[in-house]
């Protein structure tokens, strides 16, 4: 990464590419948000049924394709003949563009060759609902740990125990564990996110922007943890982002975010 000036922080990292704009977790949505200057990309991970890493969110194609299946249930080839763009010119009419029609479910190694000239970061979410995350993490891993992007990636997930894995698969690589906004029903206070993060051996914190409070980021900041939050649309975190010290914010909206940030 190129040295960041306090003035450059939070990071703005595109939620699934620029996917207020554009498709989410398609070549499009990416190129989109690097296009407008993004700082980084984030996107979902799960396999394919011949064990080829995708990039989609959810484990059913019915909702960003109009297809009753599962993703696990089809070959990586299958998902590279699927639409899964033109819901979104349906979903969103006023900003229609006959290249998302084209769109489909792309690979991970797809993506890698479409973001690796920005030397953005690269935030790869593991899917917490993959059946075998053994798989998943070696996957994944394969695909990275030999990459001249490596330096550049944060491998997360809610699947905690994916991360250990990850660790001794591709020690070199950052690690990131998930928050979301019920862990506040499972844990009573703050300093235990940090101490199950340390435990399963992550770099990082990637949280709700919910959690984010002051008295966690300052913990995050004494165990010396990064943290980033998602997802944040709001151009009101580019201040409380700089108050708290986070220093990276995952939003569906690239360009508005980035707009603020450079007031």
């Amino acid at each position: 990464m190129k040295n960041i000036d306090r003035n450059d922080l939070p990071l703005i990292i595109a939620h699934r590419g620029a996917s207020a704009h554009a498709p989410e977790n398609t070549l499009a949505a990416f190129q989109l948000a690097l296009d407008a200057g993004a700082d980084g990309v984030e996107f979902d991970v799960q396999l394919a049924k011949d064990g080829v890493p995708v990039v989609i969110h959810d484990a059913n194609l019915l909702r960003t394709a109009g297809i009753d299946t599962k993703v696990a249930d089809l070959m990586s080839a299958e998902l590279a003949q699927v639409d899964a763009g033109s819901w979104f010119n349906k979903a969103h009419p006023a900003l229609a563009d006959d290249l998302f029609a084209g769109q489909h479910v792309p690979t991970l190694r797809e993506v890698l060759r479409v973001v690796g000239w920005s030397n953005g970061l690269l935030y790869i979410e593991l899917k917490s609902e993959t059946p075998d995350v053994e798989a998943l993490c070696a996957a994944v891993c394969m695909e990275i740990r030999d990459s001249n992007l490596l330096p550049h990636i944060i491998v997360k997930s809610f699947r905690l125990g994916a991360i250990p894995m990850v660790r001794l698969l591709c020690p070199e690589v950052q690690t990131a564990a998930l928050f979301a906004p019920n862990i506040k029903n499972l844990l009573k206070r703050k300093k235990h996110i940090i101490a199950i993060a340390r435990e399963i051996g992550a770099h990082q914190l990637s949280l709700h922007y919910s959690l984010a409070t002051r008295k966690l980021t300052s913990l995050a900041a004494e165990a010396n943890m990064p943290v980033t939050i998602w997802t944040a649309d709001n151009p009101k975190w580019i201040k409380r982002c700089r108050k708290l010290g986070i220093g990276a914010l995952i939003t569906n909206d690239p360009q508005k975010l980035l707009a603020a940030r450079d007031l």
